[in-house]
């Protein structure tokens, strides 16, 4: 085994701490060598599939001198709680999205790790998809001319599939339901090509999912740059659905999972088909994390960058509440429960 390969542990061991570690073992850049959650039989499962140590405590883990970082995958309220830990023991830091639940604990994670001088990455990966940087990268040669519209939508269905005793579908862990859940996706991908968000107006549904959260949700956002933009995200509907539609003056592109990306220039009478072959996202924004942790890189999602993701969608369950556009920047310098 290479000696360059990072040696990672693993905490919380829900469905996505699966989907993480699968793609690290897709790299040959990492070794899995410890897990912690409080379960003792989810953590020796994950021991089993993935050939690392059970970790009796999580503290016990961070502990182990050869252990470099942490991709933690614990409920959002957590956060704080255990990426101070593993900061202070010198451990760098992989979080899943979103940072935390509020601003101030968002704040204190950053700071955190800032103050350890260790690497802190969040997982945004779906701005890493080749069709969102096709088009990322034809905003940056100026061939959309000016950003004028946009309009997403992310879609799942999940009638039947949730389990009211996770914290993900529970108004205390997941607040804003499916618009923290999966909405903070697009609202950064809409961020990612459209520029920073400043004000938000949004609206919250509960018409078919059981429990205590919200399963559809619609914002307008207005971006710094006078654009507009439209997202709705829902649990609710028959499938699983993905657009993002980018209008600029002078050229539009059309993304959906069933017709790929489109293009279309000011002038022509249709659009074209742009062939992007898929990439392995979160294996690469887990190889950017290696890379920064070795010096040669920076991560693309930091903890000021998901603090501002994580404002914006704060923005949305005020605005819904309150029935009212609320800036960003309101959030930013306000909320701090």
């Amino acid at each position: 085994m290479s000696a360059d390969r990072l040696r990672v542990a693993c905490v919380g061991m829900g469905w996505w701490s699966d989907v993480l570690a699968d793609a690290m073992k897709r790299s040959d850049r990492f070794e899995i060598v410890s897990c912690y959650t409080r379960s003792e039989t989810k953590r020796e499962a994950f021991a089993r599939k993935y050939g690392c140590r059970s970790a009796p405590r999580y503290e016990s883990m961070l502990e182990d001198g050869g252990i470099e970082a942490v991709i933690n995958t614990t409920p959002n309220n957590v956060h704080l709680e255990t990426v101070r830990a593993a900061a202070q023991a010198g451990k760098h830091v992989f979080l899943d999205k979103p940072i935390a639940n509020t601003i101030r604990d968002a704040r204190a994670i950053t700071q955190v790790c800032s103050s350890a001088r260790v690497v802190l990455a969040l997982g945004y990966q779906r701005r890493r998809e080749s069709h969102f940087r096709w088009v990322r990268k034809q905003i940056d040669d100026g061939v959309f001319g000016r950003l004028v519209n946009a309009e997403a939508n992310i879609s799942r269905d999940r009638l039947g599939k949730i389990d009211l005793s996770s914290w993900r579908y529970t108004a205390d862990g997941m607040p804003g339901g499916v618009m923290l859940q999966i909405g903070i996706h697009y609202t950064d991908v809409l961020e990612y090509l459209m520029g920073p968000i400043k004000t938000v107006s949004a609206r919250l549904a509960q018409l078919v999912l059981p429990g205590d959260n919200p399963d559809v949700a619609s914002l307008i956002l207005e971006h710094e740059n006078g654009a507009l933009s439209t997202l709705n995200a829902s649990y609710a509907s028959a499938s699983e659905y993905y657009v993002m539609n980018v209008y600029g003056k002078e050229a539009s592109a059309y993304y959906d999972p069933h017709q790929g990306l489109r293009f279309l220039k000011r002038g022509s009478e249709r659009s074209e088909s742009v062939k992007c072959e898929k990439n392995d996202t979160i294996r690469e924004e887990l190889e950017e994390f290696a890379d920064a942790i070795r010096g040669a890189a920076k991560p693309e999602m930091g903890g000021e960058d998901a603090t501002r993701s994580l404002a914006v969608l704060r923005a949305g369950v005020k605005s819904a509440r309150e029935r009212r556009a609320v800036d960003v920047a309101e959030i930013l310098e306000y909320e701090l429960v």
